[in-house]
């Protein structure tokens, strides 16, 4: 029992040692894993794969990272190993993974926290990234519209909802949650015609001008990937989704974020 945490140290140290050298934070959103086709699952396991190999400074997945994630106390979803065993290479490796849950995986706890090892929070998350303050939120049920979203938002987060669906047979509760999962029939509409896209910006705009001290406001949930100087080196980040775009943000050293396109057999920043 006593030599488990002596066999993990002696990596860590020389990949944090490697991290200094490689200051960047990766940001990603909306992967919604069991919704999108297997291969897609794949590609952003080599992502992730890459992140680590890159020797990142962070990961911040920013909601929605599974279609669908509920935990029935010791029971979870099956599916999906293999990006959580990926996740769990990048916390061993001594970088850190956050992920903020959204309205598809809201729901995460133990498992997630204690045995994938990421840093899981629900609602507004305050980080920093390229070392400077960040606002983090995944999106769903603010700024204008999503009316009655956030009355269902309501309900599906209380502890009663909660209990209710826990005491749902698992393989009741998934089937149920695909059912009435619309993620692939979203998966060909025009994000941004909804006015999901614009509405966030609009609200990442005024959280950026109240916190003159924010050098970044970031959410997902619009599936729409963004990169806004709001004002002069202060942005609003949105990674955008892996259902349509396969995109994700870097933000170096200099503090400057860059949007990319995941290509797997090419070298990546």
């Amino acid at each position: 029992m006593d030599e488990e945490p002596a066999r993990s140290c002696e990596p860590r140290r020389a990949v944090l040692a490697w991290r200094a050298m490689n200051p960047t934070d990766y940001l990603a959103s909306d992967v919604h894993l069991g919704a999108v086709p297997a291969a897609t699952e794949r590609r952003f396991v080599s992502f992730l794969e890459h992140v680590g190999s890159a020797g990142a400074r962070s990961l911040l997945l920013a909601g929605d990272l599974f279609d669908f994630w509920f935990e029935y106390g010791p029971v979870i979803p099956g599916k999906h190993f293999r990006v959580l065993a990926a996740l769990a290479a990048l916390v061993d490796a001594g970088i850190p993974v956050t992920l903020v849950g959204g309205n598809h995986d809201a729901w995460g706890g133990r498992f997630l926290r204690e045995e994938v090892g990421v840093r899981y929070t629900v609602g507004l998350l305050r980080t920093e990234l390229g070392g400077r303050p960040a606002l983090v939120a995944h999106g769903d049920g603010l700024g204008r519209g999503d009316l009655k979203y956030r009355a269902l938002k309501a309900v599906l987060r209380s502890r009663a909802a909660i209990a209710a669906f826990r005491a749902l047979h698992p393989e009741l509760g998934v089937r149920l949650a695909q059912r009435v999962s619309t993620t692939q029939a979203k998966a060909d509409a025009d994000a941004a015609a909804s006015g999901r896209a614009r509405f966030l910006e609009e609200w990442a705009r005024a959280r950026l001008a109240d916190e003159p001290s924010l050098g970044y406001v970031v959410c997902g949930h619009s599936h729409v990937p963004t990169v806004v100087e709001a004002e002069p080196d202060r942005y609003y980040l949105n990674a955008g989704d892996w259902v349509r775009h396969d995109s994700y943000i870097v933000v170096g050293a200099d503090g400057r974020p860059e949007l990319h396109t995941w290509r797997p057999q090419a070298a990546r920043p």
